[in-house]
């Protein structure tokens, strides 16, 4: 019964925008962009590690719907150990009333080794707007909804392998500069705050990019996500800082 929710509403977030297309034409592969990112540190010598991070971001737009998809993968190891390991994907729809206002369908799910949980999986809708926007692609944009999600915890932890399971409402925020047409700032801000005594999540994401040569960037970024409640010998703040060359298609 673990996913008896969570997998129909995440399947559901994939399912929308395919079946309101607007008019043929919204499924051009025209309609598609999105870019791929790969970073890799390796030491050698007094200790051995590796490090490497990848993420690909993808998105449809057509008149009156936009689908974002994400996926990422962080695995890091230190004299032949791993120390950090992790996989993500989110897929969000937005139907648009206008140029402004939109109504999402958000699904998400993550399993990091070390995070004191098998999985976390969430889907939450709600209504946003995009407050600012200029013609150079810089934005502000808002939005609010409520969600069910499920941590289920690692069974190293816990022999039942229970899992938090519960109601949130969900707080997001993204804004994006453009300093130039080869360089850019971007912010996003999450909170997903239970609505019945179970974990409080907030996390930021900030990165700058500068474009290379044509479609080829460098790209920065620093995350950190605090957990409010977590299982043992776990932290409650986690925080990535990333470098990773990135191609836009």
């Amino acid at each position: 019964m673990k996913h008896a929710l969570i997998t129909p509403l995440l399947a559901a977030c994939l399912a929308v925008p395919l079946a309101h297309a607007d008019t043929p034409t919204d499924d051009d592969p025209s309609n598609l962009s999105g870019s791929a990112e790969l970073g890799f540190v390796a030491t050698s010598g007094n200790s051995d590690t590796n490090n490497i991070n990848g993420r690909l971001n993808l998105t449809q737009e057509s008149v009156q719907w936009r689908t974002d998809y994400s996926l990422s993968a962080l695995s890091s190891s230190s004299d032949s150990e791993t120390t950090a390991e992790k996989y993500s994907g989110t897929v969000q729809s937005n139907y648009k009333f206008d140029t402004e206002q939109f109504w999402f369908v958000r699904g998400a799910h993550e399993e990091d080794r070390f995070s004191g949980y098998r999985h976390k999986s969430s889907a939450s809708t709600g209504y946003g707007n995009r407050f600012w926007q200029k013609g150079d692609g810089s934005y502000l944009e808002a939005s609010a909804g409520v969600g069910y999600r499920e941590f289920a915890i690692d069974r190293d932890i816990d022999a039942d392998g229970k899992s938090d399971r519960g109601t949130f409402v969900r707080l997001a925020a993204t804004y994006e500069y453009h300093f130039t047409a080869s360089s850019l700032f971007h912010q996003e801000l999450n909170t997903e705050a239970s609505v019945d005594g179970g974990n409080d999540v907030y996390e930021s994401v900030s990165a700058i990019q500068a474009n290379i040569v044509d479609n080829l960037a460098m790209k920065l970024a620093y995350r950190v996500k605090y957990t409010s409640d977590v299982p043992a010998n776990t932290d409650t703040t986690d925080t990535e800082t990333t470098a990773s060359v990135l191609y836009s298609f």
